[in-house]
């Protein structure tokens, strides 16, 4: 993607969209990593291309392996004052919760 507008990111060197005349797009090797008047070799180079947004890349396809356990997903109603507190210490205030509860288990144990 774009940075800017948010448009897919055209290859370095092509259109890789055929124009609006339909006539093929002027392609020599040097050009660019495929011959953009071929579809197949368009969606393969858009296949394998990162995407990016706002200046980083955004990974596709399925989640990697999980480096812990993976967690049960689980709805749970805590009081307004739980929940302030936790969001009040920022980012990753549920693995918080998490971590005290983990806590609370293990000195019952």
């Amino acid at each position: 993607m774009s940075q800017r507008t948010g448009e897919r990111a055209k290859p370095p060197g092509a259109a890789c969209w055929p124009s609006k005349t339909g006539a093929p797009i002027p392609y020599a090797p040097g050009d660019g990593p495929y011959d953009p008047n071929d579809a197949e070799a368009d969606r393969a180079w858009l296949a394998q291309a990162d995407l990016v947004r706002h200046g980083k890349v955004v990974r596709r396809g399925k989640r990697g392996p999980q480096k812990n356990p993976t967690k049960k997903l689980v709805s749970l109603r805590l009081s307004p004052e739980v929940i302030d507190h936790f969001k009040s210490t920022g980012p990753g205030w549920q693995t918080r919760i998490d971590g005290a509860l983990l806590e609370s288990i293990k000195k019952k144990a």
